[in-house]
């Protein structure tokens, strides 16, 4: 069972639930390099910046290692992954 306007293709709803598992990787290296899940706190107007800030550090860093010198080497040997061969740690 799926929740779907009518009509929706079994290719969309195959593309939608796929598109998750992007999503919890995303999250599960925000998780480790920028401490997305290292605060403590009991309130939103305290939770939101913490958040914010994490999820930009994230970006930054995941931008920054896409436009590396490393990332264009790889991306003219047409690699699929290139991500996985570049690392902001170097």
């Amino acid at each position: 069972m799926c929740g779907g306007p009518i009509g929706t293709s079994d290719t969309d709803l195959i593309r939608v639930a796929g598109a998750r598992w992007a999503v919890e990787g995303c999250f599960q290296t925000a998780k480790t390099e920028v401490g997305l899940d290292q605060y403590q706190v009991r309130r939103y107007d305290a939770w939101y910046p913490h958040i914010t800030l994490a999820m930009l550090a994230h970006t930054y860093l995941a931008v920054t290692a896409a436009i590396s010198p490393k990332a264009l080497a790889a991306a003219s040997f047409h690699s699929r992954s290139v991500k996985s061969s570049v690392s902001w740690h170097t």
